[in-house]
């Protein structure tokens, strides 16, 4: 179910968590108060809950800060300003990253921006469901071209992972980790993720979609189909409403800064900062590669960022990719 531009409205109009009333929200959006309870009556669908006081009217649950490119682009560095071609935010939408991909293939520029209030059908690594209920995380996805084969990004992702560290270091301080090759953790829970799809010839050029969500806001009954321990920042920070704008703003100066040296500097200049914010280094996991499991004590990872495992028989082997988990653990 796709949300209505009066749904929207009001939701716009309670976003501020306080009390409005059944008569003023109908003469805001020129309906009847009926019409007013109808609207309501179908946001629960998008994971927002109301309540309804007698003598006060209706009011979200919680409030809410809605993506506002104004406010975003405000705070970007002149830099990333510069490197953005296109800036669109949806309501809803299937999943950023998908929309990109199909970009891509339409020839959009390298620079293309997309956020959303919800995905529907959101994507996180080996096909699993990404969870996104509206207005409450991180959605975002970049399309950028490189002149370079597939091969030679390889190692993408781990650096976007440190752009990711950088901003929330930024907004929130120096609390937050890496688990290989693109999750971000927070005290062995996993608070967001990172996903990059690469498309093009073998020998070159190549365009890569790099998708985040990361979890601002995660109510415990969207929650409940995850299968990992998990976190977000509103548990983290302990704040009731934190600044989706301004953390945008952040993300994309980080992002935008890796993304468009990359190409030049590559890997290497990433890995020991990568390297400082690894939470797998010397514990023993589970590494998945395909129907195969391997076993092991983590060893960090080589200079061309691949997982090193310590395997039972004494054994160092490195990975290009996979699942690994905590032993012992469902993370």
């Amino acid at each position: 179910m796709l949300i209505s531009d009066k749904q929207k409205a009001i939701i716009a109009l309670l976003a501020d968590g306080q009390f409005h009333s059944g008569t003023a929200l109908a003469e805001a959006l020129h309906i009847s108060r009926s019409a007013i309870w109808k609207q309501l009556s179908g946001l629960a669908y998008l994971g927002l809950q109301h309540s309804a006081v007698s003598g006060k009217g209706y009011r979200l649950e919680r409030p809410l800060e809605l993506l506002d490119e104004s406010k975003i682009l405000a705070t970007v560095d002149e830099p990333t300003r510069a490197s953005i071609s296109c800036f669109e935010i949806f309501d809803q939408i299937p999943s950023t990253n998908t929309y990109l991909v199909e970009r891509a293939l339409e020839n959009s520029p390298s620079g293309t921006i997309c956020l959303a209030e919800q995905q529907t059908a959101g994507k996180g690594r080996r096909g699993r469901h990404w969870v996104s209920p509206f207005g409450s995380n991180i959605y975002l996805s970049i399309l950028w071209r490189f002149q370079t084969s597939p091969m030679a990004i390889s190692g993408l992702s781990l650096a976007i992972g440190v752009a990711v560290i950088r901003a929330l270091k930024l907004q929130y301080g120096d609390i937050f980790a890496l688990k290989w090759p693109n999750d971000i953790y927070y005290q062995d829970k996993k608070l967001g993720g990172i996903l990059v799809e690469v498309s093009g010839e073998s020998d070159g050029p190549c365009a890569a979609v790099i998708g985040l969500g990361l979890n601002i806001y995660l109510p415990e009954t969207e929650a409940a189909e995850i299968t990992q321990q998990w976190t977000d920042l509103r548990q983290i920070t302990g704040q009731q409403l934190l600044g989706r704008n301004v953390l945008a703003s952040a993300l994309l100066n980080q992002l935008l800064l890796v993304i468009s040296e990359f190409e030049e500097i590559g890997i290497a200049a990433y890995i020991d900062e990568w390297r400082g914010y690894d939470c797998l280094k010397n514990k023993p996991a589970t590494l998945f590669v395909g129907q195969h499991s391997y076993d092991g004590i983590v060893k960090g990872i080589d200079n061309n960022g691949l997982l090193l495992l310590e395997l039972a028989d004494g054994r160092t082997q490195a990975f290009a990719s996979g699942e690994v988990s905590f032993s012992n653990n469902s993370l």
